[in-house]
């Protein structure tokens, strides 16, 4: 572990020296799982393009979240049990795909369930792999259920991404979606649909089960501090246009919904550990401290996130928490925010590799 000042000093290291995609790769057996790519298209369009279309395509992205609520959710006259999880997963599986490729990959049923489950085994191979010793892992894997249906997962996603390309090529349709900026801006080896497809795929992994935790868990919360459940639908309601949508203006309109967001991700993070990386060479910090080679570091984000000196009362769950803080400090505006990424709010990562948003 190390302390997060030394962030600032990494951050921006080369990726031959401080390496955060080898650490995921080792994570989830990536040689065996293919988990993890070194590739930068899908990253550059994410920042390029979809951050700066996001007005074009939150209203289809909005309707498809209603859709897939209605159809996950249906209406029932009496109390009815619901598996959370597994709902909010094939929810946000259908909206990831509706960023990812529109309505057409939204509404491929093959596609969505492979983009779920590609996750599922390649999670579940890992963790069977780590326990075999690694000079039997090729062997090991031959064998292993979940890695062997891993294939599968690759030929759904070109049957769905590569006749949609095609077919874009073929009519000349401008579309707002991950792969067709990834088709406009792919160069050289990128430009194989094969590779754009299995791109899409590990995409998925990377917005699908992470995504749909902190919804899951925020329900969870809700359900154990239902106060909350008013003023937050009173705030929600305030931002809502005529038709029923929220445009951009709108999301930054809704500092309590935010921050119960950030609240129920700071008391119950995904990870406790994050930035993790491999130290490919000797590395000397500015305090003389030296990081030797091949030693694998990160920085302890839930021990920072529950330190009293940067939270009060930390073990104890305020919703509105952080709405108060940027009410009372003008500097708290940005920090304060979901999706800020800074030292003392590591859920997002930190840095160049910090996810996109």
């Amino acid at each position: 572990m190390v302390p997060s000042w030394v962030l600032n000093e990494l951050k921006t290291s080369p990726v031959n020296e401080v390496d955060f995609v080898s650490t995921f790769i080792e994570m989830f057996e990536g040689k065996y799982t293919t988990m993890g790519s070194r590739s930068t298209l899908h990253p550059r369009v994410v920042k390029a393009q979809l951050n700066q279309h996001l007005p074009d395509v939150m209203p289809g992205v909005q309707d498809e979240i209603r859709n897939a609520f209605n159809y996950s959710f249906p209406d029932c006259s009496e109390w009815t049990e619901v598996p959370v999880v597994d709902r909010i997963t094939q929810i946000v599986a259908r909206v990831s795909s509706r960023m990812f490729g529109g309505p057409t990959l939204s509404e491929n049923k093959e596609w969505v369930q492979a983009s779920i489950d590609f996750a599922v085994d390649g999670f579940v191979g890992a963790q069977k792999l780590k326990k075999v010793p690694s000079v039997l892992r090729y062997f090991a894997a031959y064998f292993s259920p979940e890695i062997r249906k891993i294939a599968g997962h690759y030929r759904a996603a070109e049957k769905a991404a590569i006749p949609l390309i095609n077919e874009r090529k073929r009519t000349g349709e401008q579309a707002s979606d991950l792969l067709y900026w990834m088709d406009q801006q792919a160069e050289g080896a990128e430009t194989d649909p094969k590779f754009l497809a299995s791109i899409l795929l590990k995409v998925s992994f990377a917005a699908i089960h992470t995504s749909a935790a902190a919804p899951s868990q925020l329900i969870f919360d809700l359900c154990e501090h239902p106060e909350y459940i008013r003023p937050l639908r009173e705030e929600y309601e305030k931002v809502l246009d005529s038709e029923g949508r929220i445009n951009k203006q709108g999301y930054l309109q809704m500092p309590k919904l935010g921050s119960i967001m950030k609240e129920s991700q700071r008391f119950n993070p995904l990870l406790l550990v994050t930035f993790e990386c491999i130290i490919h060479k000797d590395l000397t910090l500015s305090n003389g401290f030296t990081i030797p080679a091949n030693t694998t570091i990160g920085v302890p984000t839930h021990a920072i996130t529950m330190d009293p000196k940067i939270y009060p009362n930390p073990h104890e769950f305020d919703g509105f928490r952080f709405a108060k803080l940027r009410e009372e400090d003008p500097s708290m505006e940005g920090k304060g925010q979901y999706v800020a990424s800074n030292p003392n709010s590591m859920a997002f990562g930190y840095g160049r590799h910090a996810c996109p948003r």
